[in-house]
């Protein structure tokens, strides 16, 4: 198969839409990072994402929606998801709330679960797709399984490090501004629940919730939420973390002081570091040789940041 890179205009949005409607999928552009877009109510386009990806099948998808309406046929929302999806909704949250009995999601997308996973993209080209297609779409990172999450269209495309040959097109639109996934939030026991670090830092969540968010120990082996595998996001090449000098075959990705052969952010700016992180990552794994990082705080999208980087130097 070869795979086609599609303009973000309306001629390129009508062949993507196309496909979808077929229960093909196709990649296209978020805020965060590119998805793997399929038609989240017909079992086989969802099939067809988790074999693209090679996705374990007990490893739930996010449904991507135009809109908070369309969102809460979905969904049930209480006061508190309510809340959130005012305060961050188009945007990089994806809140995990109970299934609605006639939502018509297939149940591939909650790999069982009695909750989903939903959000409202931020991103022009992902909402007008949305618009187009007229209903949820399932959409996880666009890269093979366990893989260097796609801030453009490039690494989608390519067949050695992405999705290139394994699916018919990608819409590209560029680099995606955020660069990191989505903050997930839950509940357990009726209270909120960091589940994943993202693109919205738990400490603005805090804020409109006014109370702290549970941080719970996640079982990888039955996620309650994408992106909780204990290795994800990992290049070829080790990965080593906190480095403050590289080793005499090492890659040194630095930030701040750190300079690095590359760096996140030479000022030290986190919003910066999210946005090239996956793409520095990508950079240095092609050199072929291992990978060093240095120490990016724990604070703000550097808990995202972080987390990214714990999962990519996990023991696979």
């Amino acid at each position: 198969m070869h795979t086609r890179l599609l303009s973000p205009d309306d001629q390129g949005l009508a062949i993507a839409c196309d496909w979808l409607l077929q229960g093909d999928v196709i990649a296209m552009p978020t805020e965060t990072v590119y998805g793997l877009a399929g038609d989240a109510r017909n079992p086989a386009a969802v099939a067809r994402i988790y074999e693209a990806k090679g996705r374990p099948s007990f490893n739930p998808l996010i449904v991507h929606l135009p809109d908070r309406a369309a969102a809460e046929k979905v969904g049930h929302f209480d006061g508190k998801a309510q809340a959130l999806a005012e305060a961050f909704w188009p945007g990089a949250l994806t809140l995990v709330v109970p299934l609605r009995d006639d939502a018509g999601i297939a149940s591939l997308v909650t790999a069982g679960l009695d909750t989903v996973a939903l959000r409202v993209p931020a991103h022009p080209v992902a909402h007008a797709l949305l618009e187009r297609f007229g209903g949820a779409l399932a959409a996880p990172s666009a890269n093979p399984s366990g893989r260097i999450s796609p801030t453009m269209a490039g690494h989608v495309a390519d067949p050695e490090t992405g999705l290139g040959g394994r699916i018919p097109a990608v819409v590209d639109a560029g680099a995606c501004p955020v660069g990191v996934e989505s903050t997930i939030v839950g509940w357990l026991d009726g209270r909120p629940a960091l589940l994943r670090p993202g693109g919205v830092s738990a400490e603005d969540i805090e804020a409109i919730l006014g109370e702290p968010l549970l941080r719970p120990e996640l079982d990888p082996d039955a996620p309650n939420a994408p992106g909780q595998l204990t290795s994800h996001y990992a290049p070829r090449e080790s990965l080593r973390l906190n480095a403050t000098d590289r080793a005499p075959d090492e890659v040194l990705i630095g930030f701040g002081d750190i300079e690095g052969d590359m760096t996140l952010s030479a000022s030290g700016n986190l919003i910066e570091a999210a946005a090239r992180l996956f793409d520095l990552l990508r950079q240095a794994d092609a050199l072929g040789r291992p990978i060093a990082v240095a120490t990016v705080p724990e604070r703000g999208l550097g808990a995202a940041i972080n987390d990214r980087l714990r999962r990519a130097a996990a023991p696979r």
